[in-house]
């Protein structure tokens, strides 16, 4: 397998962590979204992913794009220890948690949506930043009522197995600090994240430990 990523990548993060969550080594190919413009633009990334978007995993000669995507093809082509609940209601309430994060909260702050704030629409860092943290604090707090609300919820986000629930949870919340947004609305949240960074899986996917942190 050949993982297309980026340290800081959250979208990276969360495949990085359901690969070593799942034992499974990869060549990682590093793609820097802000040098030179961005190589994720480049022709040759382009021919991968017509989208401009990392990651993109490459397996047995084809392509996968979109981090949920790939995580649940993963799982399904490497099913032990599984990323999803064995009953369909656990797995509806996994994926919906994962979606609150890389479908609610993600898209709107992610690199291309906070560049063209401030270079085409032209506000200022404090009003981007501002943006950032209302949409990471609002979206977060959606996923804390998920959580704290559901007797499901134990030492992870679904049960007391780390999943794809939780592949999705640790890089926002790292995000939510890196931008110092408040978490003390989010005791569940924190909880949770912690317990998973505590993980060899986690702490390897970390974007520190990554060889192109920077």
């Amino acid at each position: 397998m050949k993982l297309y990523t980026y340290f800081r990548s959250s979208a990276a993060y969360r495949v990085r962590i359901a690969l070593n969550l799942k034992g499974l080594p990869y060549e990682a190919v590093r793609v820097h979204l802000v040098r030179d413009g961005g190589e994720q633009r480049k022709p040759a990334y382009l021919a991968l992913n017509p989208a401009g978007l990392i990651p993109a995993l490459e397996d047995d000669g084809q392509v996968i794009t979109q981090s949920l995507a790939i995580m649940e093809y993963v799982d399904e082509t490497h099913p032990a220890p599984p990323l999803l609940p064995g009953d369909a209601f656990g797995r509806a309430r996994v994926r919906a948690i994962a979606q609150s994060i890389a479908c609610d909260i993600h898209p709107v702050n992610n690199l291309r949506v906070l560049r063209y704030l401030k270079q085409e629409v032209g506000v200022s860092d404090d009003a981007k930043d501002a943006w950032y943290r209302h949409w990471v604090e609002t979206g977060l707090a959606a996923v804390e009522a998920l959580l704290a609300n559901d007797p499901r919820t134990g030492r992870y986000c679904h049960g007391d197995t780390p999943g794809l629930a939780d592949c999705c949870l640790v890089p926002q919340v790292f995000n939510a600090l890196r931008f110092k947004c408040r978490t003390d609305h989010l005791p569940t949240v924190m909880r949770v994240a912690a317990q998973c960074e505590a993980l060899d899986a986690f702490r390897r996917a970390a974007p520190g430990n990554q060889p192109d942190a920077e």
